[in-house]
């Protein structure tokens, strides 16, 4: 079976200079070959969705591209300049924050403290500086904006431990927290995996909000529904390679899941 050709053209992939780029990735572990030149582009207020059967590459594609694992072979390009990160840490200082499916939150912190974690402000002058006092009263006036920015509304209490919360809403602070510092990309790794219909609406509507605000966002996910209500491109992995770069517009939920597989060739 072959579907109509894809791949950057046919995907409607815009004549811009993308955000974050990767040309021919390799990596391998011993004999086995996790990513074989495997090329992403991601560009400015897009949702790219990464798709793939089990053991086709999306996690080790993701870890390359967030500081995880270091390529054996090919380049990472941010805003056209080439970078290399050996840790996620360097990821995070250029811009790239990551959701990961077990969130990394801490349960027994408050809302404003998990937004925060990491990153905390100390108070200002020699309360800060040699007493190292927490500004907490500011970072919770911060998280507060941060979560209205995002139009969160199920979350009111920013002093609220988080092991008092829904999945849903510990959802929302960990993407929260990465949108907040992530000033270039946010990955998201199964974000909507644990949750129930009305909470992963509410994903999903926070990942249209970072649309909005021209945040670009790499969505990793096995929901098919929710990968084409929000995705603008969607990256099909297959055995280490990409298969295919197809839209929502140009093949269907049963194409894009024939490519995975193999049934179809694009």
């Amino acid at each position: 079976m072959t579907l109509p050709q894809a791949g950057p053209a046919s995907a409607a992939a815009p004549a811009r200079t993308p955000v974050l780029e990767a040309k021919r990735l390799v990596k391998t572990f011993g004999r086995v070959v996790g990513l074989d030149g495997v090329s992403l582009q991601l560009y400015p207020g897009e949702v790219l969705a990464v798709i793939g059967d089990n053991g086709a590459g999306k996690s080790t594609l993701i870890k390359c591209l967030t500081g995880a694992y270091i390529p054996d072979e090919g380049q990472l390009l941010l805003d056209g300049e080439e970078v290399h990160f050996k840790r996620p840490q360097d990821a995070r200082a250029a811009g790239i924050e990551t959701v990961y499916q077990n969130l990394a939150v801490s349960p027994a912190l408050d809302v404003a403290s998990n937004l925060f974690l990491g990153r905390e402000r100390r108070k200002p002058g020699l309360l800060g500086s040699l007493f190292r006092a927490l500004d907490t009263s500011g970072m919770r006036k911060e998280a507060r904006d941060h979560l209205e920015r995002l139009g969160v509304s199920t979350l009111q209490d920013v002093t609220v431990a988080v092991e008092n919360l829904s999945g849903g809403q510990r959802q929302a602070v960990a993407v929260a927290r990465a949108a907040a510092f992530g000033s270039k990309v946010v990955v998201l790794d199964e974000p909507t995996a644990a949750l129930g219909v009305r909470e992963s609406n509410q994903v999903l509507e926070l990942i249209e909000r970072l649309r909005e605000q021209q945040v670009p966002v790499i969505l990793i996910s096995h929901n098919m529904p929710h990968v084409f209500q929000v995705a603008d491109r969607i990256h099909v992995q297959r055995l280490g390679k990409r298969a295919a770069t197809i839209t929502p517009q140009s093949h269907s939920m049963t194409d894009a899941v024939a490519i995975m597989t193999g049934a179809a060739v694009a």
